[in-house]
């Protein structure tokens, strides 16, 4: 007997919703994206393009797209994209729809504001039955989409699961690697958008390339502070999802965050104005930076890069006062502890 392909319905068409539903079409699985909005409806039904996200990339005709999420909920895995501050307002949509056995595979990186949740944890608070995946890592959504090779980190608890997983979305050149530290690959995910700005703002202040190394391997640092006391494993960082991830992010300008970053370094407008200027580009940075200070600071542990984003990207410091506090903090050892 030949087992159908699977259908996987997949929330926002987004850059990298829409590279993912490519993605799994590509690899065999039958797939139909979701969006309210208008005009990347009808770009891709004229056109089998998404020229609002992620132009120059094909759809393939077979690559259903609807604004019906009734017929996300009818497939077989749902795959969530939305911004991270959207994701438990989606779930809430679709909670009186999704059959509870549905696995859902979360493809969006972030922590969320007020209640310092993981987008694991907005999940499964709204939808606690259903069988959770975390997709993440060193992904840009067009060089995904375009068939260029691309590593990612699949992280489930549930072994069999994730091979189905795998082989759902998986292929040639897009290779899933399994992981079962949930927590670890999501904190990578997230605090490296943060890392980055500070990248950003330090090249362009024109700091240089040391400097760049240096916040990389001191944000790898904070990664894992918060990584190990929220209660997963510090190896994790040392893959896909935590330096993979942070590398391509802080050394791209691709990058949106790092750009970003740059663009507040240069000094050119003031942060508030840079910022507006950023928003409709979806820099996540900006709203992590919150979160995960806030997050550092309930659990009591230091991250003082990602506190001196925060404090810029607020106003409530200058560019060069930040920077002037970070360069003259006290020596510490290198050895990355959890609580210094």
């Amino acid at each position: 007997m030949t087992l159908s392909p699977p259908h996987i319905g997949v929330i926002s068409a987004g850059s990298w919703g829409t590279a993912l539903a490519v993605i799994a079409n590509r690899a065999g699985s039958r797939v139909t994206l979701y969006s309210r909005n208008p005009n990347v409806l009808a770009s891709i039904r004229n056109k089998r393009t998404n020229d609002t996200y992620l132009p120059g990339i094909f759809l393939d005709p077979s690559i259903a797209v609807t604004d019906d999420l009734t017929q996300i909920c009818a497939a077989d895995i749902v795959l969530l994209s939305v911004p991270s501050q959207h994701m438990r307002a989606t779930c809430i949509s679709i909670s009186d729809q999704l059959d509870i056995d549905i696995p859902l595979i979360i493809a969006t990186k972030g922590i969320e504001r007020g209640s310092l949740a993981l987008m694991s944890e907005v999940v499964t608070a709204i939808l606690p039955k259903n069988p959770l995946t975390i997709l993440t890592g060193p992904n840009f959504a067009g060089e995904a989409a375009r068939g260029l090779p691309t590593a990612t980190s699949l992280a489930c608890q549930d072994e069999r699961l994730a091979g189905q997983i795998t082989y759902s979305i998986g292929g040639k050149f897009f290779r899933p690697y399994h992981t079962d530290d949930i927590i670890g690959a999501q904190i990578g995910g997230a605090v490296k958008n943060v890392i980055a700005i500070a990248c950003g703002i330090a090249l362009g202040r024109g700091f240089g390339e040391n400097a760049r190394a240096a916040l990389i391997t001191r944000g790898l640092a904070e990664m894992t502070r918060l990584c190990v006391a929220k209660g997963g494993r510090q190896e994790t960082l040392m893959g896909l999802s935590g330096m993979g991830d942070l590398v391509l992010t802080c050394t791209s300008e691709i990058s949106r965050n790092m750009s970003l970053g740059m663009d507040i370094g240069r000094g050119t407008r003031t942060v508030k104005q840079t910022i507006e200027n950023w928003q409709k580009r979806l820099a996540e940075g900006i709203t992590t930076a919150d979160s995960v200070s806030e997050l550092a600071k309930k659990i009591g542990i230091s991250m003082p890069i990602c506190k001196t984003v925060h404090d810029i990207v607020c106003e409530t410091i200058g560019v060069d006062e930040a920077i002037s506090y970070l360069l003259e903090r006290p020596f510490v050892p290198e050895v990355m502890q959890t609580s210094f």
